[in-house]
């Protein structure tokens, strides 16, 4: 089963916007306008739900909140803002081919993003962080997994030593200029 849609909080729509569009390629599919819990109360806050089409029909949205009962200063950032590294939570989109993958890599590096190259072994993934700072990956399966690996993966879901891999060898790929 597929996503429908996830959602996000930002608090910078303009930079949020150009990101999504231009660094990722989505397009603003959808926005619904409408009242927050503490607007249908007392008519104190609003909110922008913005809804961007990935490609395929799958839709990620942020909500650009205007409420005074909401802090103005919340973290965005879904690692992060809890405390945890950068590379924990984020969102890992499909790149059907290397060659679409190196498509991502070279738009992102010409907008002006630095970005992180990774071979997993059965997948290679680019990363680069969105303006909340949310960990943003496109990622290639190079070897589709088979029983083989599903029955590895049961083994190790409750082995409490798993044998551990290396770290893969990660490749920074450095941004020119921003493209603004």
């Amino acid at each position: 089963m597929s996503f429908h849609h996830v959602a996000f909080a930002t608090r910078d729509l303009k930079a949020n916007h150009e990101f999504y569009t231009r660094a990722m390629g989505f397009q603003l599919a959808k926005v619904v306008a409408a009242p927050t819990e503490a607007g249908m109360k007392d008519g104190r806050g609003w909110s922008k739900h913005l809804f961007y089409d990935t490609g395929d029909g799958s839709l990620i949205a942020f909500w650009d909140l205007h409420d005074e009962t909401i802090p103005a200063d919340f973290p965005t950032a879904i690692s992060e803002g809890i405390g945890l590294p950068v590379w924990v939570n984020h969102l890992a989109f499909d790149a059907p081919t290397l060659d679409a993958l190196n498509a991502h890599k070279t738009r992102w590096l010409d907008y002006g993003l630095d970005v992180l190259e990774v071979d997993h072994g059965f997948c290679v993934s680019i990363y680069t962080r969105d303006p909340n700072g949310i960990l943003v990956e496109f990622c290639t399966t190079t070897k589709p997994l088979d029983e083989a690996d599903a029955r590895e993966a049961e083994a190790l879901l409750v082995d409490p030593h798993p044998p551990l891999e290396s770290p893969a060898p990660v490749k920074l790929h450095r941004a020119k200029a921003r493209a603004r």
